[in-house]
């Protein structure tokens, strides 16, 4: 799984958003932009709060680029808290459609990201 998801990383598909305490990586999101919207897979912490750092570092990100929404997958109490609702599939699929057709570009080279 490790490889593969490197493997998406180098071409362009798969990111992460990092927490870092000096040296130490201490939480951290990825997930994978789907043609200008962007589907979080997994998050993690070594810290207390720090996964959140990370997210809200993501989501100034994928706000500065323009997406205004991000797909969490899998609501929990705690992406509930911090604002995540659900909604229907059909409603999810015209999201999707109408935000890939924006064309929106999320992440450039990792120099650039």
């Amino acid at each position: 799984m490790i490889k593969a998801y490197l493997t998406f990383h180098e071409l362009g598909y798969a990111h992460s958003c990092e927490a870092w305490n000096g040296e130490r990586l201490v939480a951290g999101i990825y997930g994978v932009d789907c043609g200008g919207a962007f589907a979080g897979e997994s998050m993690f912490h070594r810290e207390s709060d720090a996964s959140k750092l990370a997210l809200l570092a993501l989501i100034d990100h994928l706000t500065e680029k323009g997406l205004d929404w991000l797909d969490v997958q899998v609501m929990t109490p705690h992406l509930a808290l911090l604002g995540a609702r659900e909604i229907s599939r059909e409603a999810f699929l015209h999201l999707l459609r109408q935000t890939q057709s924006r064309k929106l570009r999320l992440f450039g080279p990792a120099s650039e990201a």
